[in-house]
């Protein structure tokens, strides 16, 4: 069985608590219970990764469901990196959107790994145009 055959990959979002962990685990920013419930119900399309029943990887499609979707908290669990789950991951999302967004849709994300992003398609879109972020303060 290979390192693959490990995983079980698919459709939907972890639950709050395990969604957290995932993205604090994999070195992204941890969100606010109250936002991460909010954004999890508003998912247009998800996959979570498990192995052994444990989450251990997750992405989502959020958006409009028209025109504008954003691939976000692409994630994996440090210890299951470098197996292809990242890459098991975006086929799935890009699978799905191939299947129901409509023609002409702009697909986003934010990339670090950009090696990874332009295997399914993915360019830079500078210098026509940049990703702004403004993140909001704590309450």
């Amino acid at each position: 069985m290979s390192s693959e055959d490990a995983y079980d990959v698919r459709p939907g979002v972890p639950s709050v608590e395990h969604y957290r962990r995932l993205r604090t685990h994999a070195g992204l920013s941890d969100r606010s219970p109250e936002g991460a419930a909010l954004g999890l119900a508003s998912t247009w399309y998800g996959v979570t990764a498990f192995q052994g029943g444990e989450p251990v990887g997750m992405s989502r499609v959020v958006g409009d469901g028209g025109c504008f979707f954003q691939v976000a908290d692409i994630c994996v669990l440090p210890g299951h990196q470098g197996r292809g789950l990242g890459r098991r991951i975006m086929q799935a999302l890009t699978d799905e959107l191939e299947l129901r967004a409509p023609a002409h849709s702009c697909v986003s994300l934010i990339a670090d790994a950009h090696h990874l992003y332009r295997k399914f398609g993915f360019t830079d879109t500078a210098p026509d145009s940049i990703c702004m972020a403004r993140f909001l303060p704590a309450a």
